[in-house]
């Protein structure tokens, strides 16, 4: 009886915790649009031993200091503009260096990720289950 319940158990966990991982990626980012100060950054092209894709963002803070920010493998797939264009970035006051791009994909995209693994998750769970 344990041993047939022992992996409807684990997927469930599983998508509990992909599910406690969302939502805690959705608090996020509903705390930086109510909270987040926004800013214009240029987008920049990367230096030429980086291949990856994509630009950085450089952007100034509340206090003037100048920052960079590397939306990393998301930045293409999720509105970043071309080398030399303008997009939004918001950031906390007390922490610019964890800036995120100030675009609905961007904001969204891992929390999407952590709902979809959720839901495969409990579904794997109840297709198991005896």
């Amino acid at each position: 009886m344990a041993a047939e319940l022992l992996l409807p158990a684990l997927c469930t966990g599983l998508g509990l915790g992909f599910l406690t991982l969302a939502t805690r990626s959705v608090l996020g980012a509903v705390r930086l649009w109510l909270r987040g100060l926004r800013v214009m950054g240029r987008v920049t092209p990367r230096k030429g031993i980086d291949r990856r894709p994509g630009g950085l963002v450089v952007f100034s803070d509340h206090l003037g200091r100048g920052l960079v920010l590397d939306p990393g493998w998301r930045g293409p797939l999720c509105g970043l503009p071309p080398v030399g264009g303008t997009v939004p970035v918001v950031y906390v006051r007390n922490r610019p260096a964890s800036a995120r791009l100030w675009t609905l994909r961007y904001l969204l995209a891992p929390s999407f990720g952590w709902f979809l693994s959720s839901t495969l998750a409990f579904g794997t769970g109840l297709a198991v289950t005896p």
